[in-house]
């Protein structure tokens, strides 16, 4: 089947099916699915732009609500992950995943399920060391750090993922794996973007919990997206075994939705010929969901995954061969996911503008309804009864224990990993990307027209093998420059010149106005991107 792939989409739905319509009338290329990588921005109303970690001038309601109206339809079965640009208060209510809008469906803060055989998995948010171990405990109204916070990956996700032990054909994370860069053409990566050299150079690039992923997953396919550029990586991994097959993973950085952007790929997936066209539940996820119900966390405080190490009496919550039978027999083996999209919140009307409306917390009734269904612990319902035992404790109680919180899941709490670059600069921390001079090149290591004339071929993208070492460790910067300039030498890399002349009229910007940032002006690329000075201070 034909899977369609996109970056970040900032709310643009009207142009990414528009294009995804162009490239059918055109080439007679009708994709069966559509996967975004994140920064989807579901926003239904004000209330939502409100709850969007991005500076007020870039709070646009674009289009989604449409969707969520019924105004229009997704003309193609939509799934995504969240990022972090996204209405968090929206994509809070479903946890474990479900439909914002008909035919659009969000993964939740981790979740896997299959379509025509073919299994999808995927994270959202991206990495930040310092809320890594933390519980989902944000809930609206949001200030500012759990505006920030709530997109944050959290371990408990990364630890039901990694209890899965049935094959992966796709994966999503918003985020790049750490290291991934070094299995593409990096040279052509910090050609164009030069302000990651810093970060690669030092191997501090991507989020070390999506490499943890896969290096555990060893998926056919890894999807992100963030840093707005197009990549492409071709990886080999290290077999447990002489008896395992070996087994390699084709990533892809897809770029963000806008006009004359390569934001869209077009791959081809094997598939179940005699599977259904609904989207269904993975019985295993659900059964790995049941298994860890119980280290549902929603406090502030930092806390560790079990581990082998002698201090747990319990950490393997893989699941038997049994456990995933019983799943079966609880849905009468229909795994499909039901179509039970409710509306929660006022749909924006532009005729009716709502400035002053407050985000509240909601429960969805796809949650209520999914964990009841399997017996799971309803994160909503589990955050509202901490915040009412809150406050019938008392005010001074209360105090006493959020500082013993912040003193135990601060910045300066070890953590597994001793960075929290979440996959940007030093320059951007936190996915605003500002490029250096010269054009937005396709780093696919392949000749690609953005353009609906010439329907990308995925299957050129990938051309640099490496093999991945279980430590995620990476030879000397020597030996992967001179296999990139070999691939640049036989002409297998090549990039895409974009000659839009509003690409060429860059704002120039630079430090904080003091001019104290020690950082040299750099060109904005990205007109509409959301970014702000303070943005880049903060995160």
């Amino acid at each position: 089947m034909k899977v369609a792939v996109a970056g970040c989409c900032h709310g643009a739905l009207d142009k990414m099916y528009e294009t995804l319509e162009l490239l059918q009338r055109r080439h007679n290329v009708r994709p069966d699915l559509l996967l975004c990588c994140g920064d989807f921005q579901a926003v239904r109303n004000e209330a939502d732009l409100r709850c969007m970690a991005v500076p007020a001038k870039y709070r646009h309601m674009q289009t989604f609500y449409r969707y969520y109206s019924g105004e229009k339809k997704a003309p193609v079965l939509t799934v995504f992950i969240g990022g972090n640009h996204e209405a968090s208060n929206h994509l809070q209510e479903l946890p474990y995943g479900g439909w914002v809008a008909p035919n659009i469906y969000y993964l939740g803060y981790a979740g896997v399920v299959r379509f025509r055989g073919v299994r999808i998995g995927g994270i959202s948010g991206i990495f930040k060391s310092h809320d890594y171990r933390k519980g989902h405990f944000e809930c609206p109204p949001y200030n500012q750090q759990t505006i920030r916070s709530a997109y944050h990956v959290r371990n408990i996700e990364v630890f039901k993922l990694k209890q899965l032990k049935r094959p992966i054909d796709i994966f999503m994370s918003h985020d790049w794996p750490r290291s991934i860069y070094h299995y593409g053409n990096k040279n052509q990566l910090l050609k164009m973007k030069s302000f990651f050299r810093q970060e690669v150079e030092s191997n501090t690039l991507g989020s070390p919990a999506a490499s943890e992923l896969l290096q555990h997953l060893k998926p056919t396919y890894w999807f992100s997206a963030h840093l707005h550029v197009k990549f492409a990586a071709f990886m080999q991994h290290q077999t447990n075994s002489k008896e395992e097959l070996p087994k390699a993973t084709k990533f892809l950085a897809l770029d963000k939705c806008l006009p004359h952007r390569d934001f869209l790929q077009i791959i081809d997936v094997e598939h179940d010929p005699s599977a259904g066209d609904s989207l269904e539940y993975d019985a295993e996820w659900i059964a790995v969901l049941k298994a860890t119900n119980s280290l549902i966390n929603v406090s502030q405080a930092s806390w560790n995954m079990p581990e082998n190490n002698g201090l747990h009496a319990k950490w393997d919550y893989s699941v038997t061969e049994e456990a995933i039978k019983e799943v079966l027999e609880e849905l009468n083996y229909n795994l499909k996911i039901p179509c039970n999209f409710t509306l929660t919140a006022a749909c924006y009307d532009p005729s009716k503008p709502q400035k002053k409306v407050e985000p509240v917390h909601t429960i969805n009734p796809q949650t209520t309804e999914f964990c009841a269904q399997f017996g799971l612990t309803d994160i909503n319902d589990r955050i509202q009864q901490a915040k009412e035992e809150g406050s019938v404790r008392g005010e001074h109680e209360e105090e006493e224990e959020e500082e013993e919180m912040d003193s135990t899941g601060s910045a300066e709490e070890p953590s597994e990993y001793n960075t929290d670059n979440s996959g940007l600069s030093s320059i951007n921390p936190d996915e605003i990307m500002l490029d250096e001079e010269g054009g937005d090149e396709d780093l696919s290591t392949c000749s690609v027209d953005p353009s609906p004339d010439h329907p990308p071929d995925f299957s050129a993208s990938f051309s640099d093998i490496r093999i991945m070492p279980d430590s995620m460790a990476v030879s000397s910067d020597d030996a992967m420059d001179s296999t990139n300039e070999e691939l640049e030498k036989s002409g297998v890399s090549k990039q895409v010149e974009e000659k839009s002349l509003n690409e060429r009229s860059l704002k120039r910007i630079g430090g904080n106005e003091n001019g104290n940032s020690g950082i040299k002006k750099i060109k904005r690329r990205n007109q509409a991107i959301y970014a702000a000075e303070d943005e880049d201070k903060t995160e």
